[in-house]
């Protein structure tokens, strides 16, 4: 007989075996030593800068732009599998204590990563507000409610096939988040918070009647579970092989200019392939953008001196690092080796694009600190973060790559 509450624990355990498998490499690799380097300068940075702000910062206004992202996005961890859209599709009606415990998983894995985020943007609020931190944990409970909230309706909405509905329902509820924290952390009155929980309630009651004669849609669970563990691969995958790492290839015509760009010649051939791997294969411009992204506007908001040379270099670190799988993302294809091209002009492009990205981004990264004044920093994270590139790409991926 079904047992839904079996298949749960199976597939969790299975899950975290394969987790845990991958993570022994990852923790064992000297990344770990790195980071905790330059986290470390970061938060002593950071915590110089607190110091420096007057209660007219608008804290209240940066916390909620920030962690109404976390409360937002708030994946659902179901585990499916390809063959599930076939197998437990006759039992879907028998798979709600399936899903609950899903939901109940992904809510406290979420919650740890709500307890990282307050603490983080703790200190700025305390010194606005003359050192008080007794408001922690009812600020924490309150994150954890809405949290639990945001979930609730992101599996309503996955009921929809729409991509349009999805994006409508992230804005909605990212702009009701903002607006409920701002008010959470501008001390305003419970009256305002309960009328905000209030619409969550009504947000979510709304799903829930439109969706209740709806069916699963596996094809997008299993596409959204798929994608997080590919993500997962590729992390992974900079450390120890990865059989189960699949390619996904999206087509961006608009960036086609930069491919047409590079000349036809024989020695262009692994330029041109890294470079449209880079556009269209996998999460690599998009991991390129959302880091520069990240960086650019932490460098805007706030302004710790020179410690934001590191920090440039910090995130030209992160990129680099999690780009150098482009280098073995045709490993396992044949076809590559009947290239009449030379082994060492597959090194030289990997190595011109690596630079080119990684200069690129210096001087993206520099831009908020010139539209700040501060051009003394700006041109010193310049010149810093050009000497850190070729190091990364001649030094450091030569030697772990063995270009």
């Amino acid at each position: 007989m079904f047992d839904a509450n079996k298949l749960w624990k199976e597939r969790l355990g299975t899950a975290s075996k394969e987790l845990g498998k991958y993570f022994r490499y990852i923790f064992n690799g000297h990344i770990v030593i790195v980071l905790v380097f330059l986290l470390g300068t970061v938060a002593f940075y950071y915590q110089e800068w607190v110091k420096t702000l007057t209660p007219e910062f608008p804290a209240a206004i940066l916390m909620a732009l920030f962690l109404a992202v976390l409360l937002t996005y708030s994946p659902i961890y179901s585990f499916l599998k390809e063959a599930d859209k076939i197998f437990l599709l006759p039992l879907e009606n028998r798979l709600e204590p399936y899903f609950k415990s899903s939901i109940i998983l992904s809510f406290f894995i979420q919650v740890y990563f709500l307890v990282l985020g307050l603490g983080v943007f703790m200190p700025i609020y305390a010194q606005v507000n003359n050192g008080d931190f007794g408001s922690f944990f009812m600020f924490l409970l309150s994150l954890c409610a809405v949290k639990f909230i945001n979930i609730l309706i992101k599996w309503r909405v996955q009921y929809y096939v729409e991509v349009n509905v999805h994006l409508v329902d992230s804005l909605i509820r990212y702009c009701l988040n903002g607006v409920f924290l701002f008010l959470l952390f501008s001390n305003a009155g419970y009256l305002f918070l309960g009328l905000i929980f209030v619409i969550y309630l009504c947000l979510y009651l709304y799903y829930r009647s439109q969706t209740m004669l709806k069916g699963l849609k596996w094809e997008f669970l299993i596409e959204q579970e798929e994608r997080r563990m590919m993500s997962f691969y590729r992390l992974a995958n900079l450390f120890t092989d990865v059989p189960k790492l699949k390619d996904r290839v999206k087509r961006r015509k608009w960036l086609d200019f930069i491919s047409a760009s590079i000349p036809y010649k024989q020695d262009q051939t692994f330029l041109h392939l890294f470079v449209n791997t880079f556009i269209r294969g996998g999460d690599y411009l998009g991991l390129f953008v959302r880091l520069t992204v990240i960086g650019g506007l932490g460098l805007y908001l706030v302004t710790f001196g020179y410690g934001q040379i590191l920090f440039v270099i910090l995130f030209l670190y992160l990129t680099g690092f999690q780009l150098l799988p482009l280098w073995n993302h045709h490993q396992n294809k044949l076809w590559i080796q009947l290239y009449p091209v030379k082994d060492k002009i597959k090194g030289q492009s990997f190595q011109k694009l690596m630079v080119r990205l990684l200069g690129a981004q210096v001087i993206l990264l520099s831009i908020p600190l010139f539209l700040k004044g501060e051009w003394v920093i700006a041109g010193l994270s310049i010149i810093a973060g050009m000497l850190f590139s070729f190091f990364f790409v001649f030094v450091y991926s030569k030697n772990k790559l063995q270009i």
